[in-house]
């Protein structure tokens, strides 16, 4: 039987990617966004088909639809975007979760929230299982993000024991692919860019904090297997393949033009050092693992920033 899907942030990176999955599956699909970092450029290519409707919309509004199932990406997830205004940020994860609950509830619809491992903040622990409970400086200049998505899952969890709201609750590590937004200002796009538009790679603080990078491709599989499996969560959904941000800025530029420079400015605040998931809990309830590596995955995000750098975007 064909499933209604109402994706939140539908047009943004990782949603325009879900909504590819599951138009290719024969699904119908609503894309709700309200635009502030999706692109309609992202999902073009499915205006206009009989199972695919976008709505302009902001989740802190209510909204009243009939759907099967709820995919709860709404939220702008760089660094660049969720700190230029940081009380919609927090208005997002908090009004936009409540309200989806409660149309989750009303027409008995399960809802899958796109957490993240920013709700582990700076890790004492490392890697991160997710029975950690994190270190979160909640009056940061981070926290409007961090904290926001620890009360959407703090809700989710709230609804289904007061309700019996069925939930899915994924914790995205660092992903990247294309679609990404040039001025995100995420270490893989920001490196891509510089080093496509011939400028040195800026590294904060020495480049020797670490992260795990997971192909879109592979994010979004996980997400799906989440979505349609028994296990509300919350799980990591990550590439435990750790590296320093001065060996990625390595390959990006080797990939592109390997003479320029790595330069090096001050670490922002409450910048986390470390971030490696663990996903034992994904492999053994999902079955899932990454299956791109790196540097497999570096090639077509930069063939896709080298386009849109050309288109002028």
């Amino acid at each position: 039987m064909t499933q209604r899907n109402l994706i939140t942030g539908g047009a943004g990176f990782l949603g325009s990617h879900l909504i590819d999955r599951l138009m290719e599956a024969g699904e119908e699909v609503i894309c709700l966004d309200n635009f502030y970092t999706g692109r309609k450029d992202n999902i073009r290519h499915w205006l206009g088909h009989p199972n695919f409707e976008l709505i302009r919309h902001d989740v802190t509004e209510p909204i009243r639809l009939e759907v099967d199932r709820i995919w709860h990406l709404a939220c702008p997830a760089s660094p660049v975007h969720y700190q230029s205004n940081p009380i919609k940020t927090a208005k997002t994860s908090f009004l936009g979760t409540y309200n989806m609950l409660g149309l989750a509830r009303r027409v008995g619809a399960r809802l899958l929230l796109a957490s993240t491992s920013e709700v582990y903040g700076d890790p004492e622990v490392h890697p991160q299982p997710e029975s950690y409970r994190g270190c979160v400086n909640t009056i940061g200049i981070r926290s409007c993000y961090d904290e926001g998505k620890r009360i959407a899952e703090t809700l989710c969890f709230d609804y289904q024991r007061m309700h019996g709201t069925e939930i899915r609750v994924m914790r995205i590590f660092n992903t990247y692919g294309p679609r990404m937004l040039p001025d995100d200002g995420r270490v893989v796009s920001n490196f891509i860019v510089q080093a496509l538009q011939g400028h040195p790679l800026t590294l904060y603080g020495d480049g020797s904090q670490t992260r795990s990078f997971c192909y879109v491709d592979d994010l979004i599989e996980g997400m799906i297997r989440l979505m349609n499996g028994d296990h509300t969560g919350p799980i990591n959904i990550g590439n435990p393949g750790e590296f320093t941000i001065r060996q990625l800025a390595e390959r990006v530029r080797d990939r592109i033009q390997p003479s320029l420079e790595l330069t090096t400015q001050p670490l922002p605040q409450d910048d986390p050092l470390q971030r490696q998931p663990v996903i034992d809990l994904a492999r053994e309830l999902l079955s899932w693992e990454p299956t791109v590596s790196l540097d497999e995955g570096l090639e077509p995000t930069i063939a896709y920033f080298r386009e849109r750098l050309r288109e002028g975007h």
